[in-house]
């Protein structure tokens, strides 16, 4: 570092750039500095950055498999790339793996004849599971409140303001309106708020939302300001259902959620290193809701700092080599059983009257 400090060449580079600034008009020099701060000394605080993610399913019970399966999908992605268990934070009711449902028991798939994604993923007595998974230990460890959560790990969002955070929410929703698995329900407005608390704080450099609901556009339409350097996409906009996919006849359970499918496969298959926010958003955004393909399923939308679409997406999940070659932004194993959300518990009671009826009948051909 000493010699590339008083590099003769540095020092001349900087000598020369002196004199523009001393000379140039005030517009100019500006313009300049800005210049600067974006190529160069926002480059240096990237590289300096410690990666935070907070991983949150929001429902409980076998018949919302797909959301505890998307988040432990999302930490096998972050860990791949990097991000320590001490910068990652879960929050999941932990009932999936090990339900007298559950076929495989110890196993969470995400999709069909997938690897299972459960491994390593805190469980009881680790982060935040079971009851502990609560609203107020939600806002106390995104607000960085070690003191006000109430069991679980204890780890908060602890982000200094150089950091980048990445926030990712599977759930069910509602206009305006998210919830917990134990029923409380987080509110856009106050969600908002308290990012408007941590931008303020001082305590992260960006951040990105992705939120997988019904209705989860509303969680930041008209609520979300362009400047705390968050950027959000959600599954849905403001007045949708969003949609599940992966259908598992053996285990009568959707696997996964059309927009987290697609953003982690799309994730594993491509460099995160070198893709953009804005270019997995697009490719989310094509898969997702193809209507002229695949009928009407949901809108993907983008909120808040838009700018920040030209971040790599490496930049909030970690970096790896990609897993997958020839990555189509809609494969054919998700192009059946695309079904909202809100259908699913009346789809899988139905598919288990079939399973029943059809075993009586062919008891009675005995």
């Amino acid at each position: 570092m000493e010699a590339f400090v008083t590099s003769p060449r540095l020092l001349l580079f900087l000598a020369m750039l002196l004199s523009v600034l001393h000379w140039a008009p005030v517009s100019e020099a500006r313009d300049i500095h800005s210049f600067l701060n974006e190529n160069f000394l926002n480059s240096s605080k990237s590289q300096n950055a410690k990666k935070w993610a907070v991983l949150v399913a929001g429902s409980k019970g076998f018949t919302n498999y797909r959301h505890q399966a998307d988040v432990c999908h999302a930490y096998q992605i972050l860990k791949a790339g990097g991000l320590q268990d001490e910068n990652i934070i879960v929050f999941m009711y932990d009932d999936i793996a090990n339900n007298p449902e559950n076929r495989k028991p110890g196993v969470i798939l995400n999709r069909i004849n997938g690897p299972n994604v459960y491994p390593g993923v805190p469980k009881v007595d680790q982060d935040y599971t079971g009851d502990q998974a609560t609203k107020a230990n939600f806002y106390c460890v995104l607000l960085g409140m070690s003191r006000g959560v109430t069991g679980g790990s204890g780890k908060v969002l602890d982000s200094g303001p150089d950091d980048h955070v990445f926030i990712y929410y599977a759930d069910h929703g509602s206009p305006g309106r998210l919830t917990m698995p134990d029923g409380d329900s987080v509110y856009a407005s106050e969600f908002v708020n308290a990012l408007k608390i941590k931008h303020q704080s001082n305590a992260y450099s960006q951040m990105v939302i992705y939120v997988e609901a019904c209705e989860s556009g509303s969680i930041f339409d008209g609520l979300l300001p362009e400047d705390l350097n968050v950027y959000a996409t959600t599954s849905a906009n403001p007045t949708e259902s969003s949609y599940s996919c992966y259908h598992d006849p053996g285990l009568n359970a959707f696997l996964g959620d059309s927009y987290s499918v697609s953003w982690m496969e799309d994730s594993e298959a491509r460099d995160p290193s070198t893709e953009t926010l804005d270019e997995q958003y697009e490719a989310v955004k094509k898969r997702t809701g193809d209507k002229a393909k695949f009928g009407s399923t949901s809108h993907v939308m983008q909120y808040g700092t838009k700018k920040l679409g030209s971040c790599a997406v490496g930049d909030f999940i970690g970096s790896r080599s990609p897993k997958t070659k020839n990555y189509s932004p809609r494969n054919s194993s998700t192009r059946s059983h695309f079904i909202p959300q809100r259908d699913v518990e009346l789809y899988l009671l139905h598919q288990k009257l079939v399973a029943s009826v059809a075993s009586e009948v062919c008891g009675e051909g005995r």
